[in-house]
């Protein structure tokens, strides 16, 4: 799939590896669309790339039905979609302070899984009716953001690795599924990265984090993300896996 010219979506965009994402690919001539629930972020966003920000709660049909019609308003049906919009989880199901809340796990799994499955939903339906371009074989890439706590989660990610490791079950499927349409499916499953999810670690916990990477020894940076994102846009032949970004972490 070519990006110049290619209008793409990028759920939570406005900050960490989605904005990375978003900012790479309008330096390749992409139209982005940055959908997300923190709109004023997405915005300065936007505005640096020429993109357009537009408020999208990914758990709510209407709302993304509406995000990604107005974003096929400004830059016509988009035939890439990147699913970055996720929250990060951590209680043991019973702790000191008794039994963890079903409302908890059920909303991870509302947010990750079933946001990211509505965002394919609605965005499929309308690259289906795209044609494919002279020069290319697709006519649509859906990317979506697992987590390599998906196979090694730890200790109090019952709901975090739950969502994600469903987000790579959904993977192979869903590209069988869209493979007679000329659509791709991948996820990545990042490792620890340095994003603002993680601000609020101690440097202790930080370090620990830094520790169990073999190498790079470092946090991942959301650049690196966005870098692999282009990648598996542009070779056609990555299609119905995940692949691990992670400098060869291994979660204990």
């Amino acid at each position: 799939m070519h990006i110049q010219n290619s209008s793409i979506i990028i759920t939570g965009g406005a900050s960490g590896m989605g904005a990375a994402t978003a900012r790479l690919l309008s330096k390749t001539g992409a139209k982005v669309a940055i959908l997300d629930t923190q709109l004023e972020a997405a915005q300065k966003i936007a505005s640096a790339i020429q993109g357009c920000a537009i408020y999208c709660d990914v758990t709510q049909a209407e709302s993304v039905e509406q995000a990604i019609e107005k974003a096929a308003s400004q830059f016509g049906p988009a035939r890439i979609c990147i699913n970055c919009a996720g929250i990060v989880h951590s209680r043991r199901m019973v702790n000191k302070q008794g039994v963890m809340p079903l409302e908890e796990f059920r909303h991870v799994i509302e947010v990750n899984l079933i946001g990211t499955f509505n965002v394919m939903r609605i965005a499929v339906q309308a690259m289906q009716q795209l044609s494919i371009p002279d020069d290319s074989e697709e006519r649509g890439v859906i990317i979506n953001t697992a987590s390599i706590a998906a196979f090694e989660g730890q200790i109090g990610q019952t709901a975090y690795s739950a969502s994600k490791g469903g987000m790579i079950s959904l993977t192979l499927p869903a590209a069988r599924e869209l493979a007679p349409f000329n659509i791709r499916v991948m996820a990545i499953a990042p490792g620890i990265v340095d994003t603002p999810m993680f601000e609020k670690i101690s440097l202790e916990a930080k370090k620990a984090l830094i520790d169990a990477v073999p190498f790079p020894k470092r946090l991942a940076h959301p650049d690196e993300y966005a870098m692999l994102v282009k990648q598996i846009i542009e070779n056609t032949m990555l299609n119905g896996t995940t692949i691990r970004l992670d400098g060869a972490c291994r979660l204990g």
